[in-house]
């Protein structure tokens, strides 16, 4: 009597879970052996793709064969494409059973391999359900690939996204808080060039984010990020960007600004600073006595912590965080502007605004140049194509090259034309934040205070022990300090850096005083009341 091993093969887990087909082939096989006294030593079960051999219960049966030769005669299944769907890779594991002492054999259309011609009807078996994936692994490819030209974006949702599907079927993504801020926050820092891409992602998974690494590094090459979709080159067609169907969380010039410094064009690094929280001038204090910069530690207390900025090498200079922090808060209170100044303070703004952006026209030349060069060098090799003195393989290269950097230099020209309302929304946020700078250094966390701290101390902070010093403040922030001073000093009409005389004066009658002896000297005006 033949002993048989049934191998009984499905797609996916869903259909070995809930469909029909694996009780089915069992069925007909079990009843194939009883009509041919066939003993059944073994079942295999498999849920997995018939690509290829790497399925986890064929590796084991295989192993097995191979260990222990001569316990079957016969593998069973329905139809060849339950065996495989790979005539090449079927090919090879048939010799494989062969010297196994197996032979392969489909109920359903059997043939007998010893006879040469069935190997000819043995392709056929195979190959059919081979063309018949290909054909549909095809049409899902040309499907997807129409769906991206309409600016869909096709499979799972990138970080900051999710996927949803509207009422008649049709599935896009959107935005999904908080991971859309966080991915922001992302761009927005990477675009300073100050941190590195790891410190971000370990930033921003403080923040909240949830994906590994090899993921993040991923999701900022992502130009769905911007509202675009990227279609890969196909044969003829040339690889292009199309707009998306989705909402864009960055503008374009930030993803290309960001691609520039990953790819190490405008990086610059600044030193590692970790800062804790209670320490956040660490960094930008002097010693007064040996003009060290002051570290900050923090010490064990009798029942709690206590943050220092301290010195080191021999000098002993040390202070407690928590009054210098104060100190800092006091003196950021004084540059904190009268409303009633508001308009003065915009045409500071303005000033300073233009001289910062004062290279943005030359910039704007700079890249217009560029992008005339661009396509005279285009225009040249169409030029080259039609005198057929390049091949055309050569002609597509550069145009997909050439047509890539006139994409990226028309965005960073659109993200250099200024306009009125953007310098506004700019203006307004300048003076909302100079209202409410010292509520916004309380309320941020040690990187805004950091950050607050360079933009307002272009230099390095002295503390003696009862005051903060410095060499130099903001230019735009001493001014502020100096209106507040007078405007606080005129409260009751009176100059105090220039006079000591009351506002209170008589009703009428002002003459210029006279000195009462020789040795004395008019100090200002005498009142004279009237009889």
């Amino acid at each position: 009597m033949e002993i048989a091993d049934l191998y009984i093969r499905v797609s996916t887990d869903e259909q070995a879970d809930k469909g029909y087909s694996q009780r089915n082939q069992e069925e007909m096989l079990r009843k194939y052996c009883n009509l041919h006294a066939i003993q059944v030593r073994k079942v295999i079960y498999e849920d997995h793709s018939a690509k290829t051999f790497n399925r986890p219960q064929w590796k084991k049966y295989l192993h097995e064969l191979k260990k222990h030769k001569g316990k079957s005669d016969l593998m069973l299944f329905t139809k060849w494409d339950r065996f495989s769907r790979n005539a090449g890779d079927a090919y090879q594991m048939i010799n494989i059973l062969r010297k196994c002492g197996v032979e392969p054999q489909a109920i359903e259309q059997p043939l007998d391999l010893s006879i040469p011609e069935n190997k000819m009807m043995l392709a056929f078996y195979l190959a059919a359900p081979e063309v018949e994936n290909d054909r549909r692994a095809l049409n899902v490819f040309f499907g997807m690939r129409r769906a991206r030209k309409e600016g869909r974006y096709m499979g799972l949702a990138p970080i900051g996204y999710e996927n949803k599907t509207t009422e008649d079927g049709r599935k896009y993504i959107a935005p999904k808080e908080p991971e859309v801020g966080i991915m922001r926050w992302v761009f927005e820092t990477l675009k300073t060039g100050q941190h590195n891409t790891d410190d971000v992602w370990r930033q921003a998974r403080k923040k909240g984010l949830i994906c590994s690494k090899s993921r993040f590094h991923t999701a900022i090459r992502n130009v769905v990020y911007c509202g675009k979709i990227f279609i890969p080159k196909y044969k003829d067609e040339e690889s292009r960007f199309v707009k998306g169907q989705h909402e864009g969380i960055i503008p374009e010039p930030l993803f290309y600004d960001v691609q520039d410094i990953l790819d190490g064009r405008g990086r610059h690094y600044r030193p590692k600073s970790i800062t804790l929280p209670e320490l956040p001038l660490r960094g930008f204090l002097i010693c007064h006595v040996c003009g060290k910069i002051l570290t900050g530690s923090k010490s064990k207390g009798r029942n709690q912590y206590y943050a220092y900025y301290h010195c080191f090498g021999g000098c002993k200079q040390r202070f407690r965080a928590e009054e210098v922090n104060k100190e800092l808060i006091a003196e950021l209170g004084k540059y904190s502007p009268k409303e009633e100044m508001l308009a003065f303070y915009e045409n500071c703004l303005i000033t300073s605004y233009n001289s910062i952006t004062v290279d943005k026209s030359e910039t704007r030349r700079q890249i217009m140049k560029e992008i005339k060069e661009l396509d005279n060098r285009l225009s040249y090799a169409r030029e080259l194509l039609s005198t057929r003195k390049i091949e055309v393989e050569d002609f597509r290269a550069m145009k997909t090259d050439y047509t890539a950097k006139l994409e990226k230099l028309e965005v960073k020209l659109s993200g250099n034309m200024e306009t009125k309302d953007s310098l506004e929304s700019l203006l307004n946020k300048g003076i909302e934040s100079l209202l409410r700078l010292d509520w916004r250094y309380i309320e941020g966390d040690v990187e805004e205070k950091r950050k607050i701290i360079g933009s307002m101390y272009p230099e390095k902070l002295r503390f003696d022990g009862k005051r903060l010093r410095t060499n130099r403040v903001n230019e735009i922030a001493m001014y502020i300090y100096k209106i507040n001073k007078e405007l606080s000093a005129k409260k009751d009409r009176t100059n105090r850096t220039l006079s000591n005389l009351s506002g209170r004066v008589g009703m009428t009658g002002f003459e210029p005083a006279t000195p009462c002896t020789p040795c004395k000297c008019a100090t200002g005006l005498r009142h004279i009341p009237k009889n």
